[in-house]
């Protein structure tokens, strides 16, 4: 608990001259409040009145002896004192929390938890290989697992806000340049399937440069399934064509329409999908199902292999040793190697 002795290093004295000291209840209701980003939002979180929540952020504001938050008409906005103690009310919280998880455990009151995050539109391999072993090793470790379903940015923020202990998502960066306090593990590399219209001189070849991709519509998206895969990708097609931009497909979670609707597009157009080939894998039993709808589109592949996302195992470092080492033997059990990480 030394980030909370910390917080609460040499309080103000009251009159009477007794110490004041933060309480966990002011930490939950300050987390609350910046996160939800108002104090209605927060006190119908905590189901608690506003004036309530009001009061009790003023007290914590007193105890600390600075301002936490901006009150503003459009919301709150953390100060600078106030972002610092949101880092610190987190990490205290989530010790607590797994703590007395661990307490009932040992009581034998009930399991421990592991909050897992599973982002849609992930490889059906890589999804049900992963969390078949995680499931495995969970049950051996008489843990419980939560599994939630929510895109991840590429700094893993749900995981490092502490809202999930842990999440499969695809890496932006090196693992050094993971924000702390996150850990990760490699489970391989993975790249997309590419159409373009049949009729296209590289449809013949089977391959297609990146300076060819780049004069096509190219079908991709949205950003919001993962932003980080897609700036990455539209980093490398600038490189070749800067003027490039990725076309917003008319159904974001169908590539039959995609791919229909490239087809018969005014102008020649490429369809491209998020990672989803294991890199290295044989391409005739990666891609053995052809989607309907593409009896006009020629499925290539793009020379060089330069659009590709590494997947990741990401946890929370705080977390309890027993719930990391489940962690990391579904990771290895998946076949990947460790990936270096500055401590």
């Amino acid at each position: 608990m030394k980030q909370l002795e910390a917080v609460t290093a040499q309080p103000p004295m009251s009159a009477g001259g007794t110490l004041q000291n933060v309480e966990l209840r002011h930490l939950r209701y300050f987390v609350a409040i910046a996160e939800a980003g108002s104090f209605t939002d927060a006190a119908e979180r905590m189901f608690i009145a506003q004036p309530t929540l009001s009061q009790q952020l003023r007290r914590l504001e007193d105890i600390i002896g600075t301002q936490l938050l901006h009150r503003r008409r459009e919301g709150v906005r953390l100060t600078t004192a106030g972002a610092v103690l949101l880092e610190t009310s987190r990490t205290i919280l989530s010790l607590v929390d797994h703590g007395v998880s661990h307490t009932r455990q040992a009581a034998g009151l009930g399991r421990q938890r592991l909050r897992v995050i599973m982002p849609p539109h992930l490889p059906d391999a890589l999804a049900a290989e992963t969390a078949s072993r995680l499931m495995s090793a969970a049950v051996a470790a008489d843990v419980d697992v939560t599994w939630l379903e929510a895109p991840l940015d590429g700094e893993f923020s749900p995981i490092r806000q502490r809202k999930a202990d842990a999440g499969l998502g695809w890496l932006t960066g090196a693992a050094e340049e993971l924000p702390a306090p996150l850990d990760v593990m490699s489970l391989g590399e993975f790249e997309p399937r590419l159409w373009i219209p049949s009729r296209h001189p590289a449809a013949g070849r089977g391959t297609i440069t990146l300076d060819e991709l780049t004069l096509l519509p190219v079908v991709h998206g949205p950003r919001r399934g993962g932003a980080g895969t897609y700036d990455a990708w539209l980093e490398v097609l600038r490189s070749a064509g800067p003027h490039f931009a990725f076309t917003d497909p008319p159904f974001s979670h169908s590539l039959p329409m995609a791919l229909a609707f490239a087809a018969t597009a005014s102008r020649p157009t490429a369809v491209l999908t998020s990672p989803c080939i294991a890199v290295g894998s044989t391409t005739a039993a990666a891609r053995e199902q052809q989607p309907p709808h593409a009896d006009d589109m020629a499925e290539v592949t793009l020379q060089r292999h330069p659009l590709v996302a590494t997947a990741g195992l990401v946890w929370n470092t705080d977390l309890p040793r027993p719930l990391q080492q489940i962690l990391f033997d579904t990771a290895d059990g998946v076949g990947c190697a460790p990936l270096a990480k500055a401590s």
